[in-house]
């Protein structure tokens, strides 16, 4: 038995995460307590398990209330996107960096070092990437909101040694298929891309059909996020940090993939208008190696079809 805090509980990946972690457990232990972060939340949820707080996690007096007692396993997903992150320098700094490192410092005085998982982002790596990517490859964040998440992995690899933690971050690339507008989130055309071609309406991307983005569907990011909770810590490379295993795609082969599920005749309902920053940003990415990730026990969909099966079901 076990108690799991999520922090950014009611986002897409959180969301997926909480059902996962209700119906399956944390590894070979069900989970007796689930205590959920978010600023707000839609509705009671049904679960008797689960404890909603809503508030700001850079409120330390929110975070208190989280670790009132004692806890096995937290899952950092709470963030400002890189969009709205750039817009409000403070903000994305409160949250993606300060609130960080609050989370973990408050967990010095825990029974015994849980685990906790973070959700880094392939934002650490810049828009100047090399020919090829890998597990080598020094990060050089365009966007504050990549500089915060590369030093919030620092914080965890920090606190892990201070014992405080066991923990791990994981580097997530564009995660799919994410309901709604995806206001404030710059990559947000990936996951539109499925959802407006399966509803048969018509849409624009701000990138060239050639674009190459690393993809993932939110049920093999969910399966990885689980996958280092429970995982032999002793396995864990020095960093404490992976980039997770992702499927390297054009725009062009998606939109093929999707129109050989939906219709041929989705295709024409893509129109493209580049933006250079959006372009160099998410959709001009190498092959990315992830071979410790993999022997880790890390993985990607598998395959394009995979990927879309995967992503649409929620």
């Amino acid at each position: 038995m076990s108690h799991v805090v999520v922090t950014g509980a009611q986002g897409f990946v959180g969301r997926a995460l909480v059902k996962r972690l209700l119906a399956d457990g944390l590894g070979a232990r069900a989970v007796s307590k689930l205590t959920l972060l978010d600023i707000a939340f839609d509705a009671p949820h049904a679960d008797a398990r689960v404890t909603q707080i809503a508030g700001s996690i850079a409120d330390a007096d929110v975070r208190a209330q989280a670790y009132a007692s004692s806890v096995d396993a937290v899952f950092h997903l709470a963030s400002i996107p890189g969009g709205a992150a750039e817009r409000d320098y403070a903000l994305g700094r409160a949250i993606n960096l300060d609130a960080t490192l609050g989370l973990l410092e408050d967990l010095r005085g825990q029974p015994r070092p849980p685990r906790f998982v973070f959700a880094s982002t392939v934002a650490v790596y810049g828009e100047s990437l090399p020919a090829v990517v890998d597990e080598n490859t020094l990060p050089a964040p365009a966007l504050s909101y990549g500089a915060h998440k590369l030093m919030g992995e620092a914080l965890v690899a920090d606190a892990t040694r201070l014992g405080w933690v066991q923990g791990c971050s994981l580097r997530l690339p564009g995660v799919v298929a994410r309901p709604g507008d995806g206001a404030g989130l710059m990559s947000a055309f990936m996951s539109q891309l499925f959802w407006k071609l399966a509803a048969n309406e018509a849409l624009t991307v701000p990138v060239s059909p050639d674009g190459v983005a690393w993809w993932i569907s939110v049920g093999a990011c969910v399966g990885n996020l689980l996958h280092v909770a429970s995982v032999d810590v002793d396995r864990f490379n020095a960093r404490r940090s992976y980039p997770m295993p992702v499927l390297r795609l054009t725009i062009s082969e998606v939109v093929d993939a999707l129109a050989a599920r939906y219709g041929e005749a989705r295709k024409a309902l893509v129109s493209y208008a580049p933006d250079p920053f959006v372009e160099r940003l998410f959709a001009r990415y190498p092959p990315l190696l992830t071979p410790e990730a993999e022997r880790l026990g890390l993985r990607h969909d598998g395959d394009v079809d995979q990927l879309i099966t995967r992503a649409m079901a929620q």
